[in-house]
């Protein structure tokens, strides 16, 4: 069992371990990363000249446990471009520490890799917002951050970087313009929405009173993820783009009979991936 004081935190050794153990396995040499969120794995399919280790067969690295997470690490090219892409993520529900779920973006990190993209699905909870819609993160809410589990507690190591990151530009502002850009030019532009992701820690899904009470908050989205990733990106000096598919609408009235379901999530992503995947592929070329 992870103890408090600890938390099994992996070192900066453990994951230049793992990173020098994956740059002997590759020729790529990969700027940018890609993290699938929910049934959006195939993002990973539009790779070229594919090199794919399964999570498990990676020294020290964590597997995922939940539907619609395959559990790879894929290398190759998206357009031209050296990219690796993680075909399924972590998450704090699993029972992993911060740490652990945080641990292959500071192996990113020491690849090389300078921006992350990170995709998620996620509830809306803004009333305008339609099932299907594609939301360009621009800020965050981390709940879990305000009691105090954070990817960053502990021991710092400066190597990674500051003891204390500022996240007021945690989004990067260029990267989400040429994201407005790339969607417009796919067709994308007309379900492409701008607001706040606000993280819980889940698994279960909000009652109608923590629905509620996110909106007042400023929440436009809920999603058990990615929070942490963009936290430990942003420590580590990589740029950041967000985007989350809305593949529910949060439950507000006690008279609905709505209820949220992970079914339905996979279902919303089968629909709307190849949008996804498009708008993703162009923001690539100009990064």
């Amino acid at each position: 069992m992870e103890t408090p004081s600890c938390q099994c935190r992996p070192s900066y050794d453990d994951c230049k371990k793992t990173a020098e153990w994956l740059l002997a396995q590759i020729k790529q040499r990969p700027k940018v990363a890609i993290i699938c969120g929910s049934g959006l794995g195939g993002l990973a399919d539009l790779i070229d000249d594919k090199i794919v280790f399964p999570y498990k067969d990676i020294p020290d690295f964590p597997t995922s446990t939940v539907a619609g997470h395959a559990g790879q690490l894929v290398f190759g090219k998206l357009q031209g471009r050296d990219c690796v892409c993680m075909k399924g993520r972590f998450h704090f529900y699993e029972g992993y520490s911060l740490h652990t779920v945080t641990y292959p973006v500071r192996v990113f990190f020491l690849l090389g890799v300078e921006t992350l993209i990170v995709t998620n699905a996620a509830g809306g909870l803004n009333g305008s917002y339609n099932v299907g819609d594609i939301m360009l993160i621009k800020d965050h809410i981390n709940l879990p951050g305000f009691g105090g589990q954070s990817p960053l507690v502990g021991h710092n190591d400066d190597r990674f970087g500051v003891r204390f990151p500022c996240m007021s530009d945690a989004y990067d502002r260029n990267l989400r313009a040429l994201a407005i850009q790339a969607a417009h030019e796919e067709n994308c532009g007309s379900f492409l929405q701008e607001g706040v992701y606000c993280m819980v820690g889940g698994p279960t899904y909000e009652t109608i009173a923590e629905s509620n009470m996110l909106q007042k908050f400023g929440a436009d989205a809920v999603g058990m993820s990615t929070v942490p990733e963009v936290v430990t990106a942003r420590h580590c000096g990589l740029r950041v783009l967000g985007l989350s598919l809305i593949t529910n609408k949060a439950v507000t009235d006690y008279d609905s009979n709505e209820k949220a379901n992970h079914e339905e999530v996979l279902a919303t992503t089968n629909v709307r991936a190849g949008d996804l995947q498009r708008l993703v592929r162009n923001l690539v070329t100009k990064v």
